[in-house]
C-alpha cells in the first residue's frame, strides 16, 4: 500500500471489505486556527481522536500511549491485522501524518494519507455525510511495537555527543532560531543543537504534499545514507515532514516524541540564531 493515495484512488477503493477510513479531523489545529470544514465526512469513515489515542497520564501533549491500549481503541473501531487504513483530515494534511506514525510504531504498515484530505475529496464533489460511522463488531487487531520509530529525550541526548543521527525540525524558522515565541506559554524558543530546520508548511503545498523534485529539493543537506530522526513542538507536525521524506527515501525515520515541549523544560542545551 502506498504511504499517500488521492482521492481516486480511495473512490475505487471504497468496497473493499478490508479498507477502513479513518477521520482524524479536529475543529482547530494547534495554534489555535479554526479549520473550515466542520460535520462533513467521507461516507464510511470512524472518527479517530487523537486525544484518545495517546498517553492519558503524560503531562506531555500528543505522546504515545502503550501498545496494549493503542490495541485496544484500534478494536473498538473495528480495525483488524488484515485492515487497509486510510486516514484525513479536515485541514488538507495535518493531523492525519501523526495516525500514520502512529500505526506504523504499532506494527501495522498497511495505512496511507489522503493527499489533500476532506477538502480535496469535497472539491472533486465526491458525496459527504454529516455524521460518523460505529463499528458493527470488534476488531483483531494486534500492536506490534517497533521501538526503533520512536526517540527518547535520553536518546537525543546522547545524540550530542555521538552524532549517530541528524534531527530535524518541523517548527517555524523563528521558532527554531529563538526569534519568535512558543505558542506554549512559558516556553523557550531555539531549537536542539546540530539540528536541521525544514517546517512542515515547506513540504506542503494547499493541503497536499510537494512533488518529489520539490521534497528533494528541501532535503538537500542530508545524504540518503544519514539517519534522520522528525522532532517538532509536540511530535505532531514532525510526522508530516517524516512522511514527506519517506517519500522520497522510501525509508519510515522516528520521532523524538516528546519534542521541543519537553527539551524546552528539561533544562538540556538550547541553541538560538545568535548562539
Amino acid at each position: 500500500m502506498k504511504k499517500v493515495v488521492d482521492i481516486n484512488w480511495l473512490e475505487q477503493h471504497l468496497d473493499d471489505p478490508e479498507l477502513v477510513i479513518l477521520d482524524a479531523s479536529q475543529s482547530t489545529s494547534v495554534n489555535k486556527q479554526e479549520n473550515a470544514i466542520q460535520g462533513k465526512y467521507i461516507p464510511g469513515s470512524h472518527p479517530f481522536s487523537l486525544q484518545e489515542f495517546s498517553d492519558q497520564k503524560s503531562e506531555l501533549p500528543n505522546t504515545l500511549p502503550t501498545p496494549e491500549y493503542f490495541e485496544r481503541k484500534c478494536r473498538d473501531l473495528g480495525i483488524n491485522s488484515t485492515s487497509k487504513i486510510v486516514v484525513y483530515d479536515n485541514a488538507g494534511v495535518y493531523w492525519s501524518p501523526r495516525v500514520w506514525w502512529l500505526f506504523h510504531v504499532m506494527g501495522h504498515e498497511e495505512v496511507a494519507v489522503l493527499n489533500g484530505g476532506l477538502s480535496a475529496w469535497i472539491k472533486a464533489n465526491q458525496a459527504t455525510t454529516e455524521s460518523l460511522s460505529q463499528a458493527n463488531q470488534p476488531g483483531n487487531f494486534k500492536a506490534n511495537f517497533n521501538k526503533e520509530l520512536v526517540k527518547s529525550i535520553q536518546d537525543i541526548n546522547q545524540n550530542l555527543t555521538s552524532q549517530s543521527f541528524h534531527v530535524v525540525d518541523a517548527r517555524s524558522k523563528g521558532r527554531f532560531d529563538g526569534t519568535a515565541p512558543e505558542p506554549r506559554e512559558g516556553l523557550k524558543s531555539g531549537h536542539i543543537p546540530n539540528s536541521l530546520n525544514i517546517p512542515y508548511e515547506d513540504v506542503l503545498n494547499e493541503g497536499y504534499f510537494k512533488s518529489p523534485d520539490k521534497l528533494k529539493e528541501l532535503f538537500k543537506h542530508t545524504s540518503s545514507e544519514e539517519i534522520l530522526t522528525f522532532s517538532c513542538g509536540s511530535g505532531l507536525t514532525a510526522c508530516i515532514v517524516s512522511l514527506a521524506h519517506s517519500l522520497i527515501s522510501d525509508k519510515i525515520s522516528p520521532v523524538y516524541d516528546g519534542s521541543w515541549t519537553e527539551w524546552a523544560q528539561s533544562g538540556s542545551p538550547i541553541n538560538t540564531k545568535e548562539s
